[in-house]
This record gives structure tokens, sequence and C-alpha cells, in this order.
């Protein structure tokens, strides 16, 4: 694109949205130009703020009459560089940020419309308000907004009971890449009449359209929430314990978070303050809760139950409930910092997978060895949602090399040690993180031909110009 067909666009979308909202002096567009974790900084034309979902339209007409790419943006929390523009500066990134507003709350429908630039934990607030649950949840609730957790089919902590994203969706609002208005914000649990549009474009990272509302589905509030910590000698331990705590709690059981013993240990190093829950080191720490509609007395009763069973049975090697709601706080705050212990101990290799729950204790010990004899000394910081199989598996460098030097030298055979085991288990190399422009390259690899074949036939025919997110998901 030439530099007067750049500016006849950027002239345009300041007729159709307001001068003050089109972005292009480099000094103002920067915070919009990197994604979270730093890996990427590319260069827009304009950093545009439409506040409607027709002036978004309207902005996606004038990018296909200009030929101008656009690269959607919610809260730009995402890892793997899905809503960063690359370097050419001829793309144009789209904040939906001011598509902030909460359309309708409707208890009896147990539904929530929401645009697609409200900040998660402000869903959760409005649901709240109503006497409501809004389940999903995640480190960056305060700053991710509903449009990316969609985008991404964010996973979170809860969805061993609830689902990830694309289940609690019921309906969208979607500007395809030709600039037209799709009002599919149908709040039905039944609609069986023809193509699920609205899970084409739940994950699809914005190559597809974009998505501008939602609506969401809410959850009876629970009576009492109730945690633990449980320890285990191995992962493969903590698949029976799961599959025990089912048994006896059933759906009550929302949470089943795994941690090893170097990942508290991480945390204890760089947040002293938070000490390590137990006074015998363990293999693998589990944080379970149970979420009872009935009250407190009920759930911690089945809880210290549960856990008294599950000593019994030889199943974990100690347990401690959280006595209040201080406490069981702290049992999160254990697991939430993780990531940010790995930050502070420097750059590290990370990777988001999935693999059948039942494979977990075979995929980790096979990996780890891998990753042992390829680089003796590797640190292996492993943790996630173990009851849906999503591993947070990172590897830290070895105690004293220069991090840096570690990720130039290692990244790349540390990926296909890892994603080759994943593929061998035949799970997935993206959990919840989406696949970006970080994984590009290793999706299309492991997918079969017909897969990527198909995948690359609806991305033409829903965007055969390649205006929507170019360079993500596919090549």
């Amino acid at each position: 694109m030439n530099a007067a067909a750049t500016s006849s666009f950027i002239a345009a979308c300041a007729d159709a949205i307001g001068a003050t909202h089109v972005l292009t002096d480099p000094r103002d567009t920067a915070p919009w130009l990197t994604d979270w974790r730093r890996r990427y900084t590319g260069s827009a034309c304009a950093v545009l703020f439409p506040s409607t979902a027709e002036e978004v339209a309207a902005i996606v007409r004038l990018a296909n009459q200009h030929r101008v790419a656009i690269v959607p943006q919610g809260g730009n929390t995402g890892l793997v560089g899905g809503a960063t523009p690359d370097a050419s500066g001829a793309q144009a990134v789209l904040s939906l940020r001011r598509l902030n507003r909460v359309r309708d709350v409707d208890p009896h429908n147990n539904t929530i419309t929401v645009e697609a630039g409200v900040v998660l934990a402000d869903v959760q607030a409005r649901a709240d308000a109503a006497g409501r649950l809004f389940p999903l949840s995640l480190a960056a609730e305060g700053s991710c907004t509903i449009g990316g957790n969609l985008s991404t089919n964010a996973g979170g902590t809860g969805v061993l009971r609830y689902g990830n994203t694309r289940e609690l969706c019921l309906g969208l609002e979607v500007v395809t890449a030709q600039g037209e208005l799709w009002d599919g914000l149908r709040g039905l649990r039944k609609d069986n009449t023809g193509y699920d549009l609205r899970d084409l474009f739940i994950g699809a990272e914005g190559t597809l359209g974009i998505i501008t509302a939602a609506v969401m589905k809410l959850h009876p509030q629970p009576a009492a929430r109730v945690t633990a910590l449980a320890a285990l000698p191995s992962a493969h331990a903590a698949l029976d314990f799961l599959s025990h705590a089912q048994r006896q709690a059933g759906p009550l059981l929302t949470g089943f978070e795994l941690m090893s013993d170097f990942c508290l240990r991480l945390v204890g190093r760089h947040f002293p303050q938070m000490r390590y829950p137990f006074a015998e080191p363990h293999a693998q720490i589990v944080l379970l809760e149970l979420s009872d509609s009935e009250s407190e007395a009920h759930a911690r009763a089945l809880f210290e139950k549960l856990m008294e069973s599950a000593l019994e049975a030889g199943l974990v090697e100690d347990a401690v409930v959280a006595e209040n709601l201080a406490q069981s706080k702290a049992f999160w705050n254990l697991r939430e910092h993780i990531p940010l212990a790995q930050a502070e101990e420097g750059l590290n290799i990370k990777h988001d997978i999935a693999v059948p729950i039942s494979r977990i204790g075979h995929f980790i010990e096979e990996t780890d060895a891998a990753i042992a004899k390829a680089v003796p000394g590797a640190r292996m910081v492993t943790f996630g949602h173990l009851g849906d199989g999503n591993l947070h598996y990172n590897v830290q460098a070895p105690e004293g090399v220069d991090a840096k030097q570690f990720l130039a030298d290692y990244e790349r055979a540390m990926n296909q040690i890892v994603y080759d085991s994943v593929h061998r288990h035949r799970g997935s190399i993206s959990a919840e993180h989406g696949i970006g422009q970080l994984k590009i390259d290793e999706a299309q690899h492991y997918k079969s031909e017909v897969e990527v074949r198909l995948m690359k036939t609806l991305k033409t025919a829903f965007d055969p110009l390649n205006l929507m997110n170019p360079g993500k998901v596919l090549r």
C-alpha cells in the first residue's frame, strides 16, 4: 500500500469515528504495538478506537476499499502475539476498548449481553450484582476483555465445572471481513437451524471476522466455596485423586489445579511472604475447590470427608482445608504467583499444552526425561488445570545459566521435544493461549494436511482479501 492510499484510509477513518480516536503519531501508538510478553513489536499505520459495532463495520468497509489489513485488539494480554501487527507499518490496529457497554443482564434467562471491550472482571461484577455468577476466571481478568477471551477460547480455573469460553457463549455479534454486521445475539440453549457460525468465530483470533458483542451464560451464585491443598507423591497419584474427588463431590468440584514442588519453591524464593504450605516437601501439590449451593457447613463436611477418605486410601500424603476466606485466597495466590515468580527468575520457554487427562502422568515423566537428557539441570515449572488436561509446561534455565542465552540456544529444541511428545500423546500444542504468530508453523506441522486444507478453505471463504489479522493462526 502506497503512502497516498494510507493517508486516504486514515482520513476516511477519522471522518467515520472522529479524528481524536485515530492515533498515528509513533509516540501515541507505541502502547498498542507490543505484546504483553514483549516478544513482538510491530508497526501500524494507525491505531483506531471505534465505539460501536457500526463504527467497526464502517472501518472494515474502508479497509476493503483501501486494502488495509486490520489487527483486532482487546486488552492486549495475549501470550502468542495474536494482537500485534507486523513490522510493515501497513496494518491498522483496531482496539475494541471503547466497545465497553453491558447491554443487558437477564437473570431469568441466566445471560448477560456484553460488548467485546468489556473487561472480564467487570462482567463478573455485573453478574454478581444481579445475584449470578459468571464463572470464567483467569490471572489477567482485571485487564483482559471478553472479546479477547472469545477470540482465543480462554480456559481459566473453572473449566472443570463450567467449561471454557466457548461453552459459556450462547450468541455473538460479528463484523464480517466485508464490513457486514451479523446479529447472532440469541440467548438460546437450543438452535438447530444450520451451521454453527458462532463456534467458527470463537477461537479464530480475529482471522475470520471481528467479534463486537456476545451473549454469555450466567450461573447461580454458590452459597459457599471451600478450598484445600493436597500433597501427592506424583502426577499419577494426582490423577487417582482427581477420580476420587469427582466420585465424592460430583459437580460440586469446581477447580483442580496441579503444581509441582519446584513451582511453589520458586514462588517462595521470589515472594517470601508466601510460604510453602506443608512441613515436608512433596512432588506435586493439588489446589482443589468445591462450590456448594447449600451451605458452607455442607461444603466443609463434604470436603473433610473427601480428604479423610483420600488420606486413608493413601491417595494423598497430606492435606489442609482453608479455614476462612483469607486462607482460601492465600492458597489461590500461591497458584496465581507461579507465572510471576517465573518472570522474576528470568526468561523461560513456555508451553501451553493439552493432553488427554489419563495421559498426563506419562507425558510429564517421558518429557521431563527427554528434556533432562537434552539439557542437564533444566528446571521444569509444571502447573495447570489438571481437571481438563491443560498444562503450562515451562522450561527454566539451569541454575547459574544466563536465561537469555539459554532461550537463544535451546528454545527451538525444547519446543520440538515438548510438541513431539504432545503429538505422541494425541494432545494439542495450544490449550488456551491460542496460536497467534508464535505457534503458527508448529500448528500447521502437527495438524494433518486435510485439517490445514479445511481451515484454509474457511479462511478464504470468510476473508478472501486476507485483511482480517493476517499472519496469525494460518500462513
